[in-house]
């Protein structure tokens, strides 16, 4: 009988990129949707270079701060947004969806939803926001971020989980406005500039 020998490691390979992504998915709205935006940025790892197979999941509250969620009461009526979209990555790193702006998240309306962590208080609304999860080779769990905007300034001072973020990190989760319908942000997995992400 031969000796037994370990088998090689493996990173997780960009299995998900193949699979789960797919045409359309990164669009959570129809052409000329009235509110409607594009998120848009590049992937990058710790040296700066693009990830080119990388996959990213969105999920969102609508224009009214409502998500598509029994537990909000979500209305019979959305025109078929569900807030959920998938983006894989180009040969560039880069990624986008076209959705809605989404509302501030409400907190102690009607319907209540869950109260929100944090140093604002039991009763804070969450400025507007989507979150993301990136799936990129490498990654033995998947990770998690928030976009923020930096035309909503003032609901950003009040959001309760940015201000659970240090200062000089913040600016990782908020994108640019680059024109009167687009923001620009890009995803950085680690190193100089590295995104914020959660331990959810």
């Amino acid at each position: 009988m031969s000796p037994r020998r370990r088998t090689p490691s493996q990173t997780v390979g960009p299995f998900f990129h193949l699979r789960l992504g797919g045409r359309g998915q990164e669009a959570l709205v129809a052409p000329g949707t009235p509110g409607a935006i594009r998120i848009e940025g590049r992937v990058l790892d710790g040296q700066g270079e693009p990830v080119p197979d990388a996959l990213i999941e969105l999920w969102q509250a609508d224009a009214a701060g409502r998500y598509c969620h029994p537990r909000d009461l979500w209305p019979p009526t959305r025109g078929g947004f569900t807030g959920f979209g998938r983006a894989t990555t180009d040969g560039g790193g880069a990624y986008a969806f076209e959705t809605l702006k989404p509302g501030r998240v409400h907190d102690g309306g009607d319907p209540p939803t869950a109260a929100l962590p944090g140093p604002a208080g039991p009763h804070a609304q969450a400025a507007p926001h989507v979150s993301l999860v990136v799936f990129a080779r490498g990654l033995l769990a998947h990770l998690h971020t928030r976009v923020y905007f930096d035309d909503e300034a003032e609901d950003n001072a009040r959001d309760p989980v940015l201000a659970l973020v240090p200062p000089e990190r913040r600016r990782t989760l908020i994108a640019a406005h680059i024109s009167p319908v687009a923001y620009r942000h890009d995803l950085v997995l680690q190193g100089a500039g590295e995104t914020v992400f959660f331990d959810l």
